[in-house]
């Protein structure tokens, strides 16, 4: 089986108007992809910049699969979330960006987006926190439901990846 090694990291964020964020993420790939070490999902550490306005996580990602075919090819998915000083989170974006196909070291930079809700919503947003969510979390990357929403752009997320590819000659992929 071809084989695919995922070695990185979730650099942090900009461009968001809350501060005190952490983002959620997670890796989801095709019914030919097998997970063969690394963790599928994780979480960062709060950050809240003093300087400037970037998040920095420096969180680690380090996934090898195993696969037969190249359809669905794997793409990570984040939420961010900022955290007040009470401890309360609330939801800051979605956002999602496929694994690079070739191999070497990638910069990416992942924008987000959040949901808007009714002017309620919004205004309870403002002045108690929470807002609207996604209730399956396929909509973040499936552009049929996604493009029905009324959302608001979040900030971007940065990734630096580096991708290893193996065996892929043997099934008539050139790399």
């Amino acid at each position: 089986m071809a084989e695919v090694h995922v070695i990185g990291q979730i650099m942090g964020a900009t461009g968001f108007s809350e501060s005190s964020l952490f983002c959620k993420w997670g890796v989801h790939t095709g019914a030919a992809w097998k997970l063969l070490s690394g963790v599928r999902e994780g979480q960062t550490q709060v950050d809240t910049p003093q300087v400037g306005d970037m998040a920095y996580w420096s969180h680690p990602i380090d996934l090898h699969f195993a696969t037969k075919g190249l359809q669905g090819w794997p793409r990570l998915h984040l939420q961010v979330w900022s955290q007040d000083s009470f401890g309360r989170c609330q939801l800051a974006g979605y956002g999602f960006c496929h694994v690079p196909s070739s191999p070497g070291t990638h910069q990416l930079d992942c924008p987000t987006w959040r949901p808007l809700g009714s002017w309620r919503e919004q205004l309870a947003r403002a002045f108690v926190g929470g807002g609207p969510q996604l209730l399956h979390g396929d909509a973040v990357y499936s552009g049929a439901d996604r493009y029905r929403l009324h959302t608001a752009a979040g900030g971007t997320v940065h990734l630096e990846l580096g991708l290893l590819l193996r065996h892929f000659d043997r099934y008539g992929v050139e790399c």
